[in-house]
């Protein structure tokens, strides 16, 4: 009986680890035009989350630049073709455009960024998407970001 009461604390324990909070995550870019993960899940219990972006691949940010852009998913498009016209000065982003819940900044080969953001505002039951807004990445660089739990 013992036995069986510790095997039972035991797999809670590890239950409840298994759920801890994801405030964070790190998302790589390739030369191939590709992300290293398409979803997301932050935890409602998190203040904030940090994303780190890395570029994995040797060409420069003006060739193969790359970005994590953070939009309600109905507004993803359209952040991306104003992007255009915003120019590689200011990262493919129309500057404090307010559709934009976060974003970091373009980097190249061998380069890292990170943001940190507030969660308090992001619904559990609204559409969020990330991608780079460097031109023509969108298509193929994009996923779901997701706020999960209480």
């Amino acid at each position: 009986m013992l036995r069986r009461t510790l095997t039972l604390v035991a797999l809670a324990g590890f239950a409840q680890s298994s759920q801890a909070a994801n405030c964070e995550a790190t998302v790589d870019g390739t030369d191939m035009m590709t992300y290293s993960v398409q979803v997301l899940e932050a935890s409602r219990g998190c203040p904030t989350f940090t994303l780190h972006l890395t570029h994995s691949g040797n060409m420069p940010k003006s060739v193969m630049g790359h970005n994590w852009v953070l939009a309600k998913a109905s507004d993803a498009e359209a952040i991306d073709a104003d992007g255009g016209s915003a120019g590689f000065d200011q990262d493919y982003l129309r500057p404090k455009d307010p559709r934009v819940i976060a974003h970091t900044r373009l980097i190249g080969g061998g380069e890292t960024d990170s943001v940190t953001f507030s969660l308090a505002n992001l619904k559990s039951d609204e559409a969020y998407e990330f991608f780079c807004s460097f031109p023509g990445h969108r298509t193929l660089m994009k996923g779901v970001f997701k706020i999960v739990g209480q």
